[in-house]
């Protein structure tokens, strides 16, 4: 039975935690969109010797694979800032439209995690949830992560790098972040991992209920 959990929202608000955690519970292929853009970002920063240019970009997302979304780099500040610039970039959304399509239509189920799944890539997709926190909650977070990564950043310039990039996702002009009017609002800022993960798996039980019947 092919089904779709579509999870949307901004930077280090959990949607990526509970994304994995969700699939794993149901045996569901999971993908972080997020590492497809940072994967291009990164490349295309070395290729164009520090500058993304949007075609060799789009000439990059053409031929990306499941294997390129791998390793440590993609997980720094350097590949999200990337990330959020090709992430604008129009020719490189359509060329991974398909991708992830193609991803999310597996018979045994997928989970995939990004700003535009439950609006753009999968809206008829079974279970849509919005991950939200506040702003302070998400530069913790991310601040914390990078931290045990080794990066030397602060908690202002965290905060900073977020909401810069919330705006460039909101605003840009080709499939901006934004919660679709069926998606299920999940504000983590109070909640532990396990208790939004909780939270997630019980609309997912009630969708696939629903399927089911």
């Amino acid at each position: 039975m092919q089904f779709v959990v579509a999870i949307d929202g901004p930077a280090a608000a959990g949607k990526g935690t509970i994304a994995r955690a969700v699939a794993e519970r149901f045996g569901f292929a999971h993908l972080d969109t997020g590492l497809l853009y940072r994967a291009i970002g990164v490349k295309a920063l070395a290729q164009g010797r520090g500058v993304v240019d949007e075609g060799l970009a789009a000439l990059i997302a053409r031929d990306l694979t499941l294997e390129e979304l791998q390793g440590d780099e993609l997980r720094g500040a350097r590949a999200a800032r990337a990330a959020s610039k090709v992430a604008a970039m129009p020719e490189v959304r359509t060329e991974l439209r398909e991708f992830q399509r193609r991803f999310a239509a597996r018979e045994a189920g997928a989970v995939l995690d990004g700003r535009d799944i439950g609006t753009v890539i999968c809206p008829e997709a079974q279970v849509k949830l919005f991950v939200v926190a506040d702003d302070a909650t998400r530069a913790r977070r991310r601040l914390a992560e990078l931290t045990q990564r080794g990066e030397d950043t602060t908690f202002e310039g965290v905060l900073a790098d977020l909401q810069a990039r919330d705006a460039r996702d909101s605003q840009r002009a080709t499939s901006p972040m934004r919660r679709a009017e069926d998606a299920h609002l999940l504000d983590t800022t109070e909640l532990s991992i396990d208790a939004a993960v909780d939270k997630a798996t019980q609309i997912i039980e009630q969708a696939l209920d629903r399927a089911k019947a």
